[in-house]
């Protein structure tokens, strides 16, 4: 009879066949000894022959193909239901977890039994650091990092306290909240939290996670002895103007889950509405750019 896995890593697939390929070739047994692994794909209707390369190339990668594209949070739910790992492991596509990371991730959380969410350091591709573990959002950092403000000050103290800039990204430590491109979920906290609220189609369904859990009592644990390297975007690039507007739906529905009842009544309408207006603008922009480049030739 063959013993549960450890760890399920659940990937999620749009579109991104080749940087998929390579997030499966770093989660070979080899490269993760000392923990038994179950790989979990869900591709969201792909259309790039993504999903005839798992089936060829990897045929011991459990895959479930869906027929429209369900979104991040719902395609997760979905694979979490037939997980079997005492850990989720949830990994980008365009995401490489090095050797030994699934293990330094498991030992840490085994060895810390109220660590709900734990995640490790995340790499850019030219191995500099991408700020993965952050603070909740406060209306002052989206106002400067979002808008014209962040080119004017762009040192200022909101933004740095909420992407933790000043803080040393070489040890462990308990944080707000970890990205969703690489983050680990304890089954007991996945399951009493009820997953990823899928109201949130995509970004900011790892914030919620993290708050809820928090809420719940769990601590959210930032783990640098774990290393994954993350190409930022490769999905979302197919489809830009189409996720600015999820980007910007996914903070307005956050805001009002979580901010808006603390705040006075202006505030409640004055946010969603600069939310909107930013998306949009971004969207007139970005046609803009392509109907010149069209008019152009380029």
């Amino acid at each position: 009879m063959n013993e549960k896995p450890d760890v399920s890593v659940i990937v999620v697939n749009w579109n991104t066949r080749d940087e998929l390929r390579e997030c499966l070739r770093s989660l070979h047994p080899s490269h993760h000894p000392g923990v038994q692994v179950e790989i979990i794909v869900v591709d969201n209707a792909s259309w790039d022959d993504s999903v005839a390369m798992v089936k060829r190339e990897f045929p011991e990668v459990k895959l479930i193909e869906n027929r429209l594209n369900e979104g991040f949070g719902k395609a997760h739910n979905r694979a979490a239901y037939i997980a079997q790992g005492r850990y989720l492991m949830l990994l980008n596509s365009d995401a490489q977890a090095h050797p030994g990371s699934l293990k330094a991730l498991v030992d840490y959380a085994d060895a810390h039994p109220n660590v709900g969410v734990i995640a490790p350091k995340v790499l850019n591709p030219d191995g500099s650091l991408q700020y993965s573990c952050r603070r909740f959002p406060v209306y002052e950092a989206g106002l400067f990092r979002n808008t014209f403000l962040g080119r004017l000050f762009p040192q200022n103290r909101f933004v740095r306290d909420y992407l933790m800039t000043d803080f040393d990204h070489a040890r462990t430590i308990e944080v707000d909240w970890v990205s969703g491109c690489a983050m680990m979920v304890r089954r007991e906290a996945w399951q009493q939290l009820g997953g990823f609220d899928e109201r949130f189609f995509m970004y900011c369904e790892d914030v919620d996670l993290c708050w809820r859990a928090h809420e719940a009592g769990w601590k959210v644990v930032y783990h640098p002895e774990a290393l994954v390297t993350h190409a930022i975007g490769r999905s979302s690039d197919k489809a830009v103007n189409a996720m600015i507007r999820q980007f910007h739906r996914s903070h307005r529905l956050f805001f009002q889950k979580h901010y808006a009842h603390r705040l006075p009544v202006w505030s409640r309408l004055l946010i969603p509405l600069g939310l909107w207006l930013r998306a949009n603008l971004l969207v007139v922009r970005n046609y803009l750019i392509a109907l010149r480049l069209k008019v152009l030739g380029r």
